[in-house]
């Protein structure tokens, strides 16, 4: 698997999915029989006119045994920067408790950004309402 990733690195879904079937010796008539998904929609995920449901996803992943997250994300777009991953792994020798209470913190901070995050979208949205009101008056 690990000289898949390597091939694999920087495609877009439709790239990866007609490479994975290729490499497998399958045609698309092939995949469709394998995974229960109709031949024409087949064609349309490795045309990139269409994306799969995540019900297809899940039947491409287990046809070819490998992870949704492997079809979908380039090597390392979902892992934490090295800086983070040296930390995480460093907090690995923590002890449980310790681990508890990391888990928290990491926690807390991301709800902080969220809620700052959805404060700002609210403002955005209630500003822009206001702005209509003003302008739907004024003429």
């Amino acid at each position: 698997m690990a000289s898949l990733h390597i091939e694999f690195d920087a495609m877009s879904f439709s790239a990866r999915l007609i490479s994975l079937r290729k490499n497998r010796g399958l045609t698309q008539q092939g995949l469709a029989d394998a995974t229960g998904i109709h031949v024409q929609q087949v064609k349309r995920y490795e045309a990139g006119s269409s994306e799969p449901s995540a019900e297809a996803l899940r039947k491409i992943a287990r046809t070819f045994a490998i992870s949704t997250d492997w079809l979908l994300f380039e090597d390392g777009e979902r892992a934490p920067s090295d800086d983070l991953a040296l930390q995480f792994e460093a907090v690995q020798q923590l002890s449980d408790e310790e681990r508890a209470v990391v888990k928290e913190v990491v926690e807390s901070l991301i709800i902080k950004y969220q809620t700052r995050r959805w404060d700002s979208l609210r403002t955005a949205d209630t500003s822009t309402a206001a702005h209509r009101r003003t302008s739907t008056r004024s003429r």
